[in-house]
């Protein structure tokens, strides 16, 4: 049990961050300050950090109980937040609560009660009901992207959750807009609000640019506009799950490797293809709008508008998926013949003029394993790495990203030496134990 805090020095130094923005100072010293904080900044700016940090502070390490609770509309988000907290280095317990996996596994880790709680609002209000939860010690409440959980329609959810919480003290609201009026059952009496919107432009440096299509149809322009972008990081963004399997078949058969994802998935599906997009098995992803907003992956480089955004709001979140913090990125919106800019964009924006000729990218140079073992299997990254040198004779540059789940974990390898490690490993034990290892589908 941790009895010591960290220092925000020694935080940042783990995240290998150098220094704080102005708004994520801003933040800490409101939250330090006031009961009840409204925090609107946009998508990338480090919002995460600039509650994480002041919530540390008010986390007592030698308190067994739980003392803070995160609400979120989706699990991706949830995993991100935990994944952050994770790497600030405080030993303090936290536990993630979201469906899509059994509610045993999340069940047995709130025996133990954790520091804090971060989850999705159904399956909290599941736990409160079933007692799982230690919720008259909750002090703190926060509500990361709590417009889209309104949107979402978890108003029933969240209203039951916080009406249980008789403790709390603190409550910190998160959003990249000002859209929607906070529900009367948030009790946010004396809200302070830090508006750092209108700073988005300068603080990401984001590029939007327009390309013109030929025909109705977009799919050849998406095509041409691909082979041009070469192997950059790219997200293509669809209205409909539909149109996002139709895509990413289409760019399959025109020898673009993409991977797809939209809510309707399994979550294995969905985190095999997050997975293989973070370790550049593929460079491109096909999403619906689920993946514009709790997604933590560095380094993408162009969001595709391939449908336009229903509204202002959706096209701020698919751009904050690229320019995160201190990097450039470029937005392009792909118009058909019949389709106007929207108003929110420039129509002085740059417009792309795509070559006479395309040519394929390159193929990416990484294949993802997946590995049916991880976390509560007693697997970790460590074991990975060792069992794929020592047994499948591979060396530390052919092994690139390992991400562990609780029950099977997926490893990036070299793709030139992935059919022999296969062969080398087929009847070899992780942790004595045998498990299937196979070229994640």
């Amino acid at each position: 049990m941790p009895t010591t805090k960290i220092s925000t020095t020694s935080i940042l130094s783990k995240l290998k961050i150098k220094s704080l923005n102005e708004m994520q100072l801003a933040s800490i010293e409101a939250i330090d300050k006031n009961d009840n904080v409204l925090l609107l900044s946009a998508t990338g700016s480090g919002k995460t950090l600039a509650y994480l940090l002041p919530l540390i502070k008010l986390l007592k390490p030698a308190n067994t109980n739980t003392q803070a609770i995160i609400i979120v509309p989706s699990r991706e988000l949830a995993l991100q937040i935990e994944s952050v907290f994770k790497s600030m280095g405080t030993d303090l317990k936290v536990t993630c609560c979201y469906g899509g996996h059994l509610r045993e596994t999340e069940e047995n880790n709130l025996k133990q009660p954790p520091a804090l709680l971060i989850g999705t609002p159904g399956r909290l209000a599941d736990h409160i009901r079933r007692g799982n939860i230690t919720i008259d010690t909750i002090e703190t409440l926060v509500l990361d992207e709590f417009d889209k959980s309104l949107e979402l329609g978890f108003q029933d959810e969240m209203s039951f959750i916080i009406g249980s919480l008789r403790s709390l003290t603190k409550r910190i609201l998160i959003s990249a807009t000002d859209a929607l009026e906070i529900p009367g059952f948030i009790n946010t009496d004396n809200l302070v609000k830090l508006d750092f919107q209108n700073d988005k432009d300068a603080d990401t440096g984001l590029a939007v640019k327009i390309l013109m299509s030929d025909g109705k149809d977009k799919l050849e322009t998406l095509f041409r506009l691909i082979c041009m972008l070469d192997n950059r990081s790219t997200i293509v963004f669809c209205n409909h799950r539909e149109s996002v399997e139709r895509t990413s078949k289409w760019l399959k058969e025109k020898d673009i490797i993409n991977v797809f994802y939209h809510g309707a998935m399994e979550q294995q599906e969905r985190d095999a293809a997050l997975c293989k997009f973070r370790n550049g098995t593929s460079n491109v992803l096909v999403t619906t709008d689920l993946a514009s907003r709790g997604l933590d992956i560095a380094n993408i480089r162009y969001i595709i508008h391939y449908h336009l955004p229903g509204s202002e709001d959706i096209f701020t979140h698919r751009n904050g998926r690229t320019a995160r913090m201190d990097a450039s990125g470029t937005a392009i919106l792909i118009l058909s013949p019949e389709e106007e800019l929207p108003e929110y964009v420039d129509a002085e924006s740059e417009k792309i003029e795509l070559p006479e000729t395309s040519t394929l990218p390159d193929k990416p140079q990484w294949s993802t394993l997946f590995i049916a073992a991880g976390k509560k299997d007693k697997v970790n990254k460590i074991d990975i790495v060792g069992f794929l040198s020592n047994k499948g004779q591979l060396k530390k540059e052919d092994i690139g990203l390992i991400e562990a789940k609780d029950f099977f974990s997926f490893v990036a390898v070299k793709k030139i030496k992935v059919s022999h490690t296969l062969q080398l490993i087929k009847d070899q034990k992780i942790k004595n134990k045998k498990v299937k290892i196979a070229v994640a589908k």
